[in-house]
């Protein structure tokens, strides 16, 4: 396999894992779901469990305004440094830009907290350019687009991250998304490119797509024959999600084959998120991410969604568990509990959060039966 591969190469060198402190102390405003911490949870989980020697921390770099228009209007660009350095917007600045409006709100870091995901995201293409793998949770906007801030998204860093490879000479890039929304910026960057296959897993009838699973991320929305989409149900399961990694998504890896993976692992398609009606456990995404690390010599992993601090914090730091073999301890040591102890979330679900949320990194599995409408979608997305 891949890993084995590159476990051979005298220049391999172990995942890679980039963050930075700018997460730590930005916020999008106290009553935008992404108040809450989440990069500085898993850096600050890591460390305590050991996980994260300095030797393989990355400190992410800020893109430049000249590294984001690679892929972004120079003119958006503009905008929201213009905007961070204001802290505010004329009305025709806000309607053409999509910025402090429609859930993408006007804060302090404005443009360097996006530019810093989007520096990262960079620095990993360009690295990759050997064989390797890299963590990037503060990654995964995938819904920003190229004159617009779109769903919480400023820059598209996923975007950017494989425009690097494919500028460094990669010839074939599998995108896999598994958020609760579809990755609809990042398959409309590459439409039209055969370079890039797109393949996202959502949940049906959320934003972006259609209430009537219509339109972005429907199950016929295939970009010309270079994207394929999975819209699943409400209470999509571990046993289901399951079935189509390997009934779906691993088919359709092998048949494109990639010289590198993007996986944007977002965690709001977790049970205890409340911005989908998804039902997966975190044991469900590490069984994607432990299968997708074998596809390629080349792995970027990066975040996503998610919307409740500790499913969030819990789920990704054992994403980078899954990316370095390590085993899940049954019971969090003191100084990882006292990480999780410490966080505060101003939602009904935070009021009393259950002691297995500060004890544990991993969910108890929620399996369940692979309904009619899953095995179907997984057939047709199978059809060329």
């Amino acid at each position: 396999m891949a890993d084995a591969l590159c476990a051979k190469a005298p220049d391999f060198v172990p995942p890679r894992f980039i963050g930075s402190e700018i997460y730590r102390r930005s916020t999008y405003g106290s009553r935008h779901p992404l108040a809450i911490p989440r990069v500085s949870t898993v850096m600050d989980l890591c460390r305590a469990l050991d996980w994260l020697p300095d030797e393989v921390y990355l400190d992410s770099p800020r893109a430049t305004p000249t590294q984001l228009t690679r892929f972004h209007d120079p003119a958006y660009v503009a905008a929201v440094q213009e905007v961070e350095l204001r802290q505010g917007a004329a009305p025709e600045v806000r309607e053409r830009f999509n910025l402090g409006r429609n859930g993408n709100p006007i804060f302090p870091e404005i443009f360097r907290r996006p530019a810093t995901a989007a520096g990262g995201a960079i620095l990993a293409g360009t690295l990759l350019a050997m064989p390797g793998t890299i963590y990037h949770p503060a990654g995964g906007t995938h819904h920003g687009r190229a004159d617009r801030a779109s769903g919480f998204c400023y820059f598209n860093d996923p975007v950017l991250a494989i425009l690097t490879m494919l500028d460094g000479g990669l010839g074939r890039v599998l995108y896999l998304d598994v958020d609760a929304h579809h990755g609809d910026g990042v398959q409309d960057a590459f439409h039209d490119d055969f370079r890039v296959l797109t393949v996202s897993v959502h949940e049906a009838g959320r934003w972006p797509m259609g209430p009537d699973g219509t339109g972005s991320g429907a199950l016929a929305d295939r970009a010309d024959g270079l994207a394929r989409n999975l819209p699943v149900p409400a209470g999509f399961n571990d046993s289901e999600m399951a079935f189509v990694l390997e009934a779906g998504l691993l088919p359709l890896a092998e048949d494109f084959g990639p010289e590198a993976v993007v996986l944007q692992c977002g965690a709001d398609a977790l049970e205890d998120d409340p911005l989908s009606r998804l039902s997966l456990s975190n044991r469900a995404l590490w069984g994607v991410v432990a299968a997708v690390r074998r596809l390629a010599p080349r792995v970027l992993v990066l975040g996503g969604g998610g919307y409740n601090p500790w499913s969030v914090g819990r789920c990704w730091t054992g994403v980078w568990a899954m990316l370095n073999d390590r085993a899940i301890p049954d019971r969090l040591p003191p100084a990882a509990e006292a990480v999780l102890r410490r966080l505060e979330w101003h939602h009904s679900r935070g009021r009393n959060p259950p002691e297995a949320w500060f004890e544990t990194l991993a969910d108890t599995y929620r399996p369940g039966p692979v309904r009619a409408e899953v095995r179907a979608a997984v057939a047709a997305v199978l059809v060329p």
